[in-house]
């Protein structure tokens, strides 16, 4: 069980590096070099890690499942520097950057669960099918969670893009407020977001997780 555990940190370390990366090279291709100039467009772990989001919460959260018998395995690694002026496309790059991250957990998702749905071999070999089915699970759960339009989540910078100037007043409200409605949607809303990750890694995999 303490190996299965110890997997799990490993997945979402990797998954979350992925993300930040794929945010860099985004920004690299329209144009800003600040997080390769940075040294961040690389999958050294080292490079990313942030004690807290990638260490403490995730080991904090595992506990928690160990004792109560429920819950998930989240965290985050250090944001990747970006100075949006840099653009080429100014009108939608932010929100390109910020759709990249998210992006990049769904084809990972894709990839190793459509190799569960169509390599049925794959079930013939139980610890390599849970960790596929871990890291499909993992990979939408990250890029679901990431795409709610909160700060500072990635879906408010793509709500923000699209926002007419009109609803300003709105972007403010979850600029200053944001934190307390993702603590509120996290408590109160987030057996909601599970259902649709289990929807979504059921359609990709062709069985649900449990």
């Amino acid at each position: 069980m303490l190996l299965e555990y110890i997997f799990l940190i490993v997945i979402l370390i990797f998954s979350i590096v992925i993300h930040e990366v794929s945010h860099g090279a985004m920004a690299n291709y329209l144009g800003d070099p600040t997080a390769k100039n940075a040294g961040r467009l690389t999958l050294n772990p080292i490079k990313h890690l942030d004690p807290i989001g990638s260490v403490i919460v995730p080991i904090f959260l595992i506990l928690m499942i160990k004792l109560t018998g429920g819950g998930i395995i989240f965290g985050w690694a250090k944001p990747v520097p970006i100075n949006p002026y840099n653009f080429k496309d100014q009108k939608y790059g932010s929100a390109k950057v910020a759709i990249a991250g998210p992006a990049s957990n769904l084809a990972i998702a894709l990839v190793f669960g459509l190799a569960l749905r169509f390599l049925p071999v794959l079930a013939g070999f139980q610890g390599l099918y849970m960790m596929f089915s871990f890291i499909v699970y993992i990979n939408i759960l990250l890029a679901i969670f990431n795409l709610l339009p909160v700060p500072p989540l990635d879906g408010s910078h793509i709500l923000f893009t699209f926002l007419p100037q009109k609803m300003e007043n709105v972007r403010i409200f979850l600029q200053q407020y944001g934190l307390f409605i993702l603590l509120f949607i996290i408590f109160f809303f987030f057996p909601w977001i599970i259902l649709i990750i289990n929807w979504l890694f059921t359609l990709i995999v062709g069985a649900p997780l449990f």
